[in-house]
């Protein structure tokens, strides 16, 4: 879909700073997060909402977003806890039309940081936040068996 923003990100037509990739996902940083290390995790293949998504994709955007909330704890940014998020439609929020799932980092006692971050919604360093989140990821491939 060439109106997607999303789209246009997976096919690399807008710019966007990436932490992981698959052959059905791709995870990047969103451009407004409310927190730092806050990840959009998408489907390559556009689907609206839930209604468009097949149940496979759907499983593995939460496994991805598991591994993302995991990967935040073993990462650097302090992470002791995550938020994960998909909005589905517009009366829940959706605001761009293709499916995608927050992976939002927190911390004990974060509650005014967050708010303050949901009301900001700048970015924090992407590059380096996104080096950090691939770090983690790799810090998690070393604990499996």
């Amino acid at each position: 879909m060439t109106g997607c923003i999303f789209c246009r990100i997976v096919s690399g037509d807008a710019p966007a700073t990436a932490v992981h990739e698959t052959d059905a996902l791709y995870a990047f940083l969103d451009i407004r997060p409310i927190a730092r290390g806050h990840t959009l995790v998408i489907p390559k293949r556009h689907a609206t909402d839930l209604d468009e998504l097949d149940h496979e994709t759907g499983a593995v955007i939460f496994t991805l977003g598991h591994r993302l909330a995991k990967a935040l704890r073993r990462s650097e940014l302090g992470a002791d806890g995550a938020n994960l998020l998909l909005n589905d439609g517009r009366s829940a929020f959706q605001t761009v039309p293709h499916v995608h799932l927050h992976v939002v980092p927190r911390r004990s006692g974060d509650t005014l940081a967050f708010a303050k971050g949901f009301l900001l919604r700048r970015p924090h360093e992407p590059e380096s936040t996104a080096a950090t989140i691939r770090a983690g990821l790799a810090r998690l491939e070393g604990e499996r068996p």
